[in-house]
């Protein structure tokens, strides 16, 4: 018998998590609840979650520290980052140690199932994925001075492996198969974010810099491959 996925609420108000609670299990989600951020590190640690809501400010460890530390230990757990300050840089920083999405309190907790619902999808889609792949076969997408290995989810700049969260590596990916395709932003939030209808445009625009930067370090052409294209969105592009 097929389970329910199973979500972490992280947050130390127990109105929002009793709130959020609510609306995810009427949505046949199964949820377990922290309100401190040690106690929370250790559960998803210690057990498999299909996805976190992470309050950035909590007692004992805040949600970037949690964040930080479940990446560094191989844990590719979607991840929420509820927070009260929306603005740019806590943004960039948030997505910056791993986190797949950002939410602005006061938010709806209907925007917050919609977005729980994306995300879960892309990363049920993703495993399922990985498990067809037979083992044998390599998936590689090679550029001057840009290699994707993704069997390995590996990124190698003129020989420099560049080390991109998730979500950025799958951004990247969208991109590079489809080369000189140009995507407006809200393409890139239905089918690499799966939203339909929720989703802050500066998502994509956030990303974009993150990866263009990390590239960026590791060698110059291969952050230029991503182009703006202007009052359009991105693309790919190739350089002879």
């Amino acid at each position: 018998m097929e389970q329910n996925p199973k979500i972490l609420i992280v947050d130390d108000e127990d109105r929002i998590r009793r709130l959020v609670r609510m609306y995810l299990e009427r949505n046949a989600l199964d949820v377990e609840e922290a309100e401190d951020g040690q106690v929370a590190l250790d559960l998803a640690l210690e057990n498999h979650y299909d996805l976190i809501i992470l309050d950035l400010m909590l007692p004992s460890l805040d949600g970037r520290d949690i964040c930080a530390q479940l990446r560094q230990q191989g844990k590719d757990v979607p991840i929420i980052m509820l927070t009260a300050s929306g603005d740019e840089m806590n943004r960039i920083h948030g997505f910056e140690l791993g986190a797949d999405d950002y939410v602005v309190k006061p938010f709806s907790p209907r925007e917050l199932v919609m977005r729980v619902k994306a995300l879960l999808k892309r990363s049920m889609a993703t495993q399922v994925g990985e498990k067809e792949t037979p083992s044998s076969m390599s998936s590689v997408l090679t550029f001057r001075g840009l290699t994707i290995n993704m069997d390995s989810r590996r990124v190698v700049c003129e020989g420099e492996e560049v080390s991109l969260t998730p979500k950025e590596y799958e951004l990247l990916c969208y991109l590079a198969q489809r080369p000189e395709k140009v995507f407006s932003r809200e393409e890139l939030l239905r089918d690499v974010w799966n939203y339909q209808f929720y989703g802050d445009q500066r998502t994509v625009d956030t990303h974009i810099k993150r990866l263009r930067e990390k590239l960026g370090k590791a060698s110059e052409r291969a952050a230029s491959m991503i182009v703006t294209v202007w009052g359009v969105g991105y693309k790919f592009e190739v350089s002879e």
